[in-house]
């Protein structure tokens, strides 16, 4: 929270929204940058949409004040109408008028503006999106890929401060979902414009934002670099929302975890004797016909082109742990040896 002000394109001091005797957001604080893309993730209910629109103005912080650059727009005594806050907000539908063209679409967020300068916003945001094929031609009428690039160049013709998205490609099909996006997010680093990204897509998170912020119940858990939260999440919750783990029990004493697979070095504040769980990412196992600590017998292989995932029964583990590597075992082999690398597990 010591960035200058006029770093900031938005700050957030501890913001709360309740809904009856629901607390949708609770406590929210959180910084961005100017030219900052954010990606706002969690599970469905966590928040992170509400919040969203507490940004914009839709909704109202119960307390909390809200700044867009070094003007107050939400707090105990101001409310700035949403109209009057230059936020671009990208809705999960796109919600475009049924009735307006693309290009009255696009004027729709350009008429407080003299007719000369919206001309020239219009024409200015309709090249950088690469849509000028598309202005004549109704919603109804445009796939979910060129909506989408609509609903976008609607968000970004006033130059807003700050662009809101909220599940912007969910409605896309896989294939073309990573093609707009990438799209898009270059679009914004070339106008270095200052986004926030709401998703529940883990992998989208990590891929899309310069900064993740994770919700859960209304709070902030963990906010980083992709590489902080997948590689050094601070809890279970954060773990498992990024990565699907094998969990194998332990017992913790004089840092080490002693489990069913190996002793393994750990640094935790928890007392001799005490139980903790070892999270072992399934990429984080190697599996040989030969080489390896510990013996295993494959139950179950699953072929996904590029990558095979195994499921394996070891001695002493009630569950199967789950592998999936690039490296092809022959056919037939069902006796294997696994090692563990000791620096890519989590304790918990």
């Amino acid at each position: 929270m010591s960035q200058n002000c006029e770093e900031l394109a938005l700050r957030l001091q501890d913001v709360s929204r309740s809904f009856q005797d629901t607390l949708a957001v609770s406590g929210i604080s959180l910084d961005i940058r100017r030219g900052e893309v954010v990606s706002l993730v969690g599970h469905s209910g966590c928040g992170k949409s509400t919040l969203l629109r507490i940004v914009a103005g839709v909704e109202t912080a119960d307390s909390g004040r809200i700044f867009l650059g070094d003007r107050q727009v939400n707090g105990p005594r101001t409310f700035v109408e949403p109209e009057a806050r230059n936020i671009g907000f990208v809705f999960q539908d796109y919600a475009l008028f049924p009735h307006l063209t693309a290009r009255d679409n696009i004027f729709f967020g350009l008429k407080r503006l003299p007719r000369q300068e919206a001309e020239a916003r219009f024409a200015e945001v309709v090249e950088r999106v690469g849509i000028q094929h598309l202005i004549h031609r109704f919603p109804h009428t445009l796939s979910g890929g060129e909506q989408q690039r609509v609903a976008l160049a609607r968000a970004l013709a006033p130059r807003p401060a700050i662009v809101l998205m909220d599940e912007p490609f969910s409605n896309l099909d896989q294939g073309l979902r990573e093609r707009v996006r990438t799209e898009t997010l270059a679009l914004l680093k070339s106008l270095d414009t200052t986004a926030i990204m709401v998703t529940h897509d883990p992998q989208e998170a990590l891929s899309a934002g310069d900064r993740v912020v994770l919700m859960r119940s209304g709070r902030i858990v963990q906010e980083g670099s992709a590489y902080d939260l997948h590689d050094r999440p601070n809890s279970a919750y954060a773990a498992e929302f990024f990565c699907a783990f094998n969990k194998v029990p332990g017992v913790y004493r004089d840092g080490r975890l002693t489990t069913a697979i190996g002793t393994f070095s750990q640094q935790l504040d928890l007392r001799p004797d005490s139980a903790a769980t070892l999270f072992i990412r399934p990429q984080s196992i190697a599996v040989s016909p030969d080489d390896g600590d510990l013996p295993a017998r494959v139950e179950q292989r699953i072929f996904h082109g590029e990558i095979e995932q195994l499921v394996l029964r070891v001695q002493g583990l009630e569950a199967p742990l789950k592998v999936r590597t690039m490296e092809r075992l022959p056919d037939g082999v069902s006796d294997v040896r696994i090692s563990v690398q000791p620096d890519r597990v989590l304790t918990f």
